[in-house]
């Protein structure tokens, strides 16, 4: 992995240059500011476009310049920013982190072997106090997506669950538990909407050995298993996980939540009994794989390479009968965000 140190930098946003002592640390080269003064460059990409700042990405635009890379506009906050690669015009994420801690955060990154339904990181760039680290960019998320369409087919659906589930095959036998798995995880590949990847391992955790046991109270109330709740001690991570997965699949095939409830005590409570119900639209291979998966009993569910053995993969769809066009689910459909990613204090 490449990871030079930093060329000097330069802060301008709209126009108007400046320096930024903490996150970009040095000044761009006076080649390099006679050209933020000239016309603006052509576009570099035609999907680079956006209202502010300007359509036309330029030096004199960008928030900053680094190497070879231009950063755009924050995304969702400022540490992470849109960027443009000027050789290739690829556009990318650029995540900001404090110097002294990326290699902590990004671990899981570096000690799992690559994989193609898991999100790389391209290059890391180091400043005098941060770390600029460059990741493949996304098409939008697999929470809006589902809450968009209400519910997938499930052809559609499998197609996409599978890649889900061989992500989480791939970071459990790389030794990882991924503690916070959700719909908005996973990320689009490309525009087509059909390849997912995981958009981040910051929240995984390295196991030692084989030993799979955590004790943290981590994840997403919509998401969280039975025995997280229900235990003061250990529990197997892995099983967490597919848990999630379960929770994951259950939303794309229904359009809901199994688990859902807008008192976080009530939610908990109704996935401590484990019981839901599955429309009968669904085929039987699907319900199948949706109770061999949401299972109160850890040691009872499927692991994530059982996942991937299930017949639903297989299914001829084209010649199955699974209930589509049957009436839509209207209530208690896929929430905003808010609901979604508000953790109650158990979870801090």
């Amino acid at each position: 992995m490449n990871i030079p140190r930093s060329t000097p930098i330069a802060i301008a946003r709209y126009g108007r240059a400046r320096t930024k002592a903490h996150d970009f640390e040095e000044l761009l080269p006076a080649a390099a500011r006679a050209a933020a003064a000239a016309e603006p460059s052509p576009s570099f990409s035609p999907n680079l476009g956006s209202p502010s700042p300007p359509e036309t990405p330029s030096l004199a635009q960008c928030v900053a310049c680094l190497g070879s890379y231009l950063l755009l506009e924050p995304l969702e906050g400022e540490r992470r920013f849109r960027a443009v690669q000027l050789h290739s015009e690829e556009e990318l994420v650029c995540k900001v982190y404090d110097i002294g801690c990326y290699q902590e955060l990004l671990a899981p990154c570096f000690c799992l072997a690559p994989h193609d339904n898991i999100n790389q990181i391209t290059e890391i760039i180091l400043g005098e106090t941060k770390a600029y680290v460059f990741f493949e960019r996304s098409h939008g998320d697999m929470h809006s997506f589902v809450r968009n369409c209400k519910k997938l087919k499930e052809e559609e659906a499998a197609k996409l669950f599978y890649q889900i589930a061989s992500a989480v095959a791939h970071c459990h036998d790389g030794g990882l538990v991924l503690r916070d798995l959700k719909l908005r995880k996973f990320i689009f590949k490309d525009e087509d909407r059909t390849r997912v990847k995981l958009e981040s391992l910051e929240d995984a955790y390295i196991l030692r050995g084989n030993d799979d046991s955590l004790s943290d109270k981590h994840g997403c109330p919509a998401y969280v298993s039975p025995e997280i709740l229900n235990t003061n001690g250990s529990y197997s991570g892995k099983a967490a996980d597919v848990w999630s997965l379960g929770v994951m699949l259950y939303t794309m095939l229904v359009g809901r939540y199994p688990f859902h409830d807008i008192e976080p005590s009530s939610l908990f409570s109704k996935i401590r009994r484990g019981q839901f119900s599955i429309p009968e639209t669904l085929s039987p291979k699907a319900k199948c794989l949706i109770r061999s998966i949401l299972r109160r009993e850890p040691s009872e569910r499927l692991t994530s390479h059982e996942i991937l053995d299930h017949p639903w993969f297989s299914t001829d769809f084209n010649v199955s009968n699974s209930g589509y066009g049957a009436k839509e689910v209207t209530d208690q459909l896929v929430p905003d965000v808010n609901m979604e990613e508000d953790s109650d204090p158990f979870f801090n």
